[in-house]
């Protein structure tokens, strides 16, 4: 059947950020509605904001493309040439291969929610644009390291 009821999509929380990134996804949920499609050559995700939660660290792909709608709330985009304020029904498009690092920040008082699409490559780097962190994407998963390639430790161990 192809209808989803996103009422049944579990909600996914959390993040695989290693630390101590990983507080930075706080606030921060997601439905992974083309997942619950059974899609595999893109994602569609609906991701939830917390009033002061942020979507992701600031981050641009090497081979993939990104799509972002705000559906409702209010949110900032930040980018290297500062912040915009999106509304809903606002869209923005991240090419693959452009180094300018993005994220969204909800700085309102209430819920903002983004449809999220991207294209999924069996493998991709993402570079984040603020902090020493890099993630290799493969089928066989996410494998952070500093920019200068010195991995970081799997989460719950000791570095």
């Amino acid at each position: 059947m192809p209808r989803i009821d996103p009422a049944t999509v579990p909600l996914r929380t959390g993040t695989t950020y290693p630390p101590p990134y990983d507080a930075e996804a706080r606030g921060r949920s997601a439905l992974m509605l083309g997942d619950a499609g059974g899609l595999t050559q893109f994602g569609v995700n609906v991701t939830i904001l917390a009033p002061g939660a942020k979507s992701s660290m600031r981050h641009w792909h090497e081979t993939e493309d990104e799509f972002v709608m705000v559906l409702s709330g209010a949110c900032v985009l930040v980018e290297d040439a500062g912040e915009t304020p999106m509304n809903a029904g606002d869209c923005a498009a991240f090419p693959a291969g452009n180094p300018d690092g993005h994220h969204f920040i909800n700085q309102s008082d209430g819920e903002c929610r983004l449809l999220v699409v991207g294209t999924r490559q069996a493998h991709d780097v993402a570079t984040y644009s603020d902090i020493d962190l890099k993630v290799t994407i493969t089928p066989e998963g996410n494998r952070y390291a500093r920019k200068d390639g010195t991995p970081y430790p799997e989460k719950g161990a000791k570095e």
